[in-house]
């Protein structure tokens, strides 16, 4: 019923669950599953799960700028391409820099200098290499400075297109996070049009408190449209905590993005025209 393959993280749904329980509680509802970390996962049974898995993160340790850094980025970004493809997993993710478990950047940084610039585009370039080497695709996320990664460079959605766009390699794209955008930027829709082209995936949360599509200010049926109306039919993936229960959380992002239920008056979605809708 949804043009869109839709994917579910992991990390931050069904939390009472072992981990594994957890990829497969998502997967048998009919998603793809994301993970972060996966040096903290038992690789081999999450294979056994038989989950498709969408996302993981494609780095351990480093940044996009430093010497140091840099190294270290690109020796772990050639580790998490082996356990990508004992998962069949097509996307490895960035950011900016290395996170720490709270989200914030390891190395803060104030200001991102010219040659910052140039260096984080040289070393996505190598990493992109690798990336086709693997035949696999790296995505570069943006993240918001105000609520959640303050200090981390390349955070907005304008600095990861720029990068990607300045790479220009099929293997290596955009992560557009669109609660992350909504933060940090607005203006979603006039974003999905620029971005799109060098999008691998979206992912979803609802402003504020990063529950699902419903619970707060962003009007996700009228996004899932837009996307319709562009032409995109890859992964839309929830990144997203339950305000009440992870089924209910999952029941209301399939519904926001099942056009379908929605009507025909351009990006006007009416709620009800959307009860009823078989999730």
């Amino acid at each position: 019923m949804t043009p869109f393959t839709l994917a579910a993280s992991a990390e931050m749904l069904y939390l009472d669950l072992p981990f594994t329980e957890r990829v497969r509680r998502i997967a048998d509802q009919g998603f793809q599953v994301e993970i972060w970390d996966w040096s903290t996962k038992d690789i081999d049974a999450l294979a056994a799960t038989g989950a498709a898995f969408s996302s993981m993160t494609g780095y351990l340790t480093g940044d996009l700028t430093t010497p140091d850094g840099t190294d270290a980025l690109l020796t772990s970004a050639h580790t998490s391409l082996e356990v990508a493809d004992r998962l069949n997993c097509p996307r490895l993710n960035l950011h900016g820099t290395g996170l720490n478990p709270q989200g914030l950047p390891v190395h803060p940084v104030d200001t991102v200098t010219p040659t910052m610039w140039l260096t984080a585009a040289d070393t996505l370039r190598r990493v992109a290499e690798l990336g086709a080497a693997a035949d696999r695709v790296f995505t570069l996320e943006n993240l918001n400075l105000a609520v959640d990664h303050p200090g981390t460079p390349f955070a907005r959605a304008a600095d990861t297109l720029a990068l990607v766009r300045a790479t220009d390699s099929p293997h290596l794209r955009m992560n557009l996070d669109l609660y992350h955008a909504q933060i940090g930027e607005g203006n979603l829709i006039d974003l999905l049009g620029q971005a799109l082209p060098y999008t691998a995936e979206i992912q979803v949360a609802d402003v504020p408190g990063r529950c699902e599509p419903g619970t707060g200010e962003i009007h996700y049926p009228a996004i899932a449209t837009a996307l319709q109306n562009l032409g995109y039919t890859g992964v839309v993936a929830l990144e997203s905590w339950a305000r009440d229960s992870p089924d209910t959380a999952l029941a209301a992002f399939r519904t926001a993005f099942t056009p379908s239920c929605g009507s025909d008056h351009g990006n006007a979605w009416h709620p009800a025209e959307r009860q009823g809708c078989e999730v």
